[in-house]
Parts: C-alpha cells; sequence; structure tokens
C-alpha cells in the first residue's frame, strides 16, 4: 500500500510549539515533502524554508470532528504516508478514525483503547501501579479530605473529547491548580468549570520536571531520550524554557516498564518529578504525542521524526540509536515568560526565585549553551514569525485598553483564574 514515491509527502499539524517546525526541519533534506495544516496561517511553521504546502484547517478546539475530517482529507492523498500528531487533539483523532486513516497511510500511534488509558489519568495511574511506578497519591476532588496538605488539583482528562467528557459537553478542561494549604474547594464549583471532577494531588516539592521520551513500534522501544527541566515557562513548571539532556537508569526504567505494561505503541513523553524525600521518580502523565520541546531532542541526536518516518514506512532504524548527555538548550520566548512570572505572578507553596540571581542563571545558560529550539542560522523565519505572534498576543492581552469585562487576551482565561470559587488557587499549564 506504501510503496516507494518520489513525492512521499508527510502532513504535521501547525502548532505554536516548536515540535511541527523540528519535524520539517528533520525530514524535507532527507526528501520528505513537507505538508502543515492549522487553523492558523500565523502558525511559525508556515514561514519554513522547509514547509512545502500550507493547509488551512478548522480550529480543534471549536469542532474535533471536523478537524478529525479534514486530516483525514488530505491523509487520502495518494502521495501522504502518514500523519505526525503534535498535540492532545491530534492522536485523539487519530486513534479515534484509527481504522479510517490506515485505509490511507501508516499508523504509528495507539489504539484508541490504549490512548484513553493515558488521556485519562485515572487509568494512567492504575496502569502504573500494576507496573511498578511511583505515583503521587491521587484522588477524585469529592474524595480528597486532607486540605492541610500541599496539594495540586488538575483535570482527569488532557483532552476536552466527547468521549471523556459527553456529546453535550462545550467547556475547557482548565489546567493544573497549585491550592493554599488549609483552604477546601467549592468542589461543585469545580466540577461545573471543568466539565467533569478533576484530580487532587500531592505537590512533589521540586520544580525541576524530568522527561523520558521514546517510540514505540508494537510493544518495543525504537528508541529512547532523556531530559530534565531546569526552567519552565513560569518558576512553578510548565513548558519546557530550558533543559539539559541526561542519562538515569532508574528514570529509564520507569519509562519503560509504563509503556511496556501499556503495549505502547508509538510516540511518547512520559513526565515524572523526583520525590526529594524518596529519590522516586513518580509519574506525572504521558504525552502521546511528540512535545514541544523536540528540537532540541533532535539537535542532541536523538532524531525522533526522522525515526518516526523509518517506523512509518517499514524502514530499519539502526540498533541503539544514542544522544549526547549533558548537553543544554533553550527556548528564548519560554525564557522571557520564566522572568515574566518572577515579576508577575505567585504561586502558593512555591518560593519565588530572586530576579537578580535568575537573570544571571538564564543570561549564563544562554552564553554556555547556546543552543534555541526556533533560532537557526539557516532557517531564520519561523524564529521570527513566532515573535511577532508572541507581540500580537501581548497587545491583544496587555497593551491595547480593553472594554469593561472584556478578557485579557483573544483565548479568554488563559491560567490565572482560580477554579470556581478558589480564591486561594492559582492556576497554570503545568505539561511539557
Amino acid at each position: 500500500m506504501y510503496g516507494e514515491r518520489d513525492d512521499a509527502s508527510v502532513l504535521v499539524p501547525g502548532i505554536d510549539a516548536p515540535s511541527t517546525v523540528a519535524c520539517l526541519r528533520s525530514l524535507r533534506p532527507r526528501g520528505v515533502r513537507t505538508i502543515v495544516g492549522s487553523e492558523r496561517a500565523t502558525t511559525p511553521a508556515a514561514a519554513s524554508r522547509y514547509c512545502d504546502e500550507f493547509v488551512q484547517l478548522p480550529d480543534p478546539g471549536a469542532d474535533l470532528a471536523a478537524y478529525g475530517e479534514a486530516l483525514l482529507s488530505i491523509a487520502e492523498r495518494p502521495a501522504v504516508r502518514t500523519v505526525i500528531p503534535v498535540r492532545e487533539e491530534d492522536v485523539y483523532v487519530l486513534a479515534a478514525n484509527r481504522d479510517a486513516f490506515a485505509d490511507a497511510v501508516a499508523t504509528p500511534w495507539p489504539t484508541f483503547e490504549t490512548l484513553r488509558q493515558v488521556q485519562d489519568r485515572v487509568d494512567l495511574f492504575a496502569a502504573a501501579d500494576a507496573a511498578g511506578v511511583a505515583i503521587p497519591e491521587t484522588t477524585l476532588l469529592s474524595e480528597w479530605t486532607d486540605w492541610d496538605r500541599e496539594t495540586i488539583v488538575k483535570p482527569r482528562y488532557t483532552v476536552a473529547a466527547p468521549e471523556y467528557l459527553g456529546p453535550e459537553a462545550d467547556c475547557e478542561i482548565g489546567s493544573t491548580v497549585y491550592r493554599t494549604p488549609g483552604t477546601p474547594p467549592d468542589v461543585a464549583a469545580s466540577i461545573e468549570r471543568h466539565g467533569h471532577e478533576p484530580l487532587v494531588q500531592e505537590r512533589i516539592p521540586d520544580s525541576r520536571e524530568y522527561g523520558f521520551f521514546a517510540l514505540y513500534d508494537h510493544g518495543k522501544p525504537v528508541a529512547t531520550f532523556q531530559h530534565c527541566q531546569h526552567r519552565g515557562w513560569e518558576y512553578c513548571g510548565g513548558p519546557s524554557a530550558y533543559r539539559e539532556s541526561v542519562s538515569i537508569p532508574a528514570l529509564e526504567d520507569a519509562g519503560r516498564s509504563l509503556l511496556d505494561e501499556l503495549e505502547w505503541h508509538g510516540l511518547a513523553m512520559v513526565e515524572f518529578l523526583r520525590d526529594p524525600d524518596t529519590d522516586e521518580f513518580k509519574l506525572m502523565e504521558i504525552n502521546p504525542r511528540f512535545w514541544s520541546s523536540l528540537p532540541f531532542s533532535v539537535r542532541v541526536g536523538a532524531d525522533f521524526p526522522y525515526y518516526y518516518w523509518r517506523t512509518a514506512i517499514d524502514e530499519p532504524i539502526a540498533p541503539g540509536p544514542t544522544y549526547e548527555v549533558g548537553v543544554g538548550g533553550h527556548l528564548l520566548r519560554g525564557e522571557i515568560s520564566y522572568l515574566h512570572s518572577i515579576l508577575a505572578k505567585e504561586y502558593p507553596m512555591i518560593e519565588r526565585p530572586a530576579l537578580g540571581a535568575a537573570v544571571r542563571e538564564v543570561a549564563t545558560s544562554l552564553v554556555r549553551q547556546p543552543r534555541f529550539d526556533y533560532a537557526v542560522a539557516d532557517d531564520p523565519l519561523p524564529f521570527v514569525r513566532d515573535g511577532l505572534n508572541v507581540a500580537r498576543d501581548w497587545w491583544d492581552g496587555y497593551g491595547r485598553p480593553r472594554l469593561a469585562g472584556e478578557p485579557r487576551s483573544a483565548d479568554a482565561a488563559d491560567g490565572n483564574e482560580p477554579i470556581g470559587d478558589d480564591r486561594d488557587a492559582v492556576e497554570t499549564d503545568a505539561s511539557l
């Protein structure tokens, strides 16, 4: 079905994170024609010299079904060989319609039954327990009783999909909330806002996040990679701003044990925090698609877009792909966001870094580890486009006068609103 063609193509959804651009930069120089599909023509990947075609798609946040149908219509082109998921909505529609996609392209992603196990954190933590992988103490919101402990509240699901929330659901599932000890939340208001009952979890007092990254082929690891995130977009964590490649046997064991238990197929970024009391790696979540810091993985030798492509076209990969250890890399706007969070935000239970020391740390690492996700010499326009997008979003959110009652930006409440009446909670997107 997938015979060799001179015009073999790949479809990559275009998002604001650098992962789309990393796929183009890896595959286009190898002769793979690249198609970027996005709801926004201003996606940085559309400006890349390695983008052969841009296609406007429906917004998955507004109509997930229409988005899936649009992806399928492109996948059905004779030259397209596979689709690369770069966000939760991508892998959801790919897995939910796996049979239809399989008639047109290779499908190196999990079945829907397996995907649900990782997009539903209740099922995910059950699988981790079966695999012997440590997890933080976690319950449904209504079942937690000790509000004097340091806790976080997070959505049960990682995507606002009808299969999870019901066909009539029309809401955002929210982000992670850091709660002030001693203040119980309004459970009913929290459930109403999320559209489902979220989870409560003990807080692990270490903001460094450890990622175990892997590509599996029907239960067998093709390639793995690890990094330690030293700075997120905010000083409490969040998506990666600065990270360093590592190789830690205990982290490898935990990541592989979980993915083996799931009989995984496809991409996975398994996120852990290291408990300072026990030294255990405790599972936070699995992102079953490419991660935002993908350009860094490729830069240090873990070329996952290429591994994914080879797996899709049934071509072998040299055994035991390796990568450089002890190398750092940055997302520049993430570093700016990190410093801004120190100036403008406050999180319960998390000590705010001193601004002067933080500026020195960022500046020193930029000089010593000058590797950047978007900013590369031979493909500068995605970096420029991303900068313009950031400036536009800043202007929409803060620069221009707002009418009474208007949210800060076109995306409305972007993560600093408490859940329900949780006035002592602060919210942030904690995914990598």
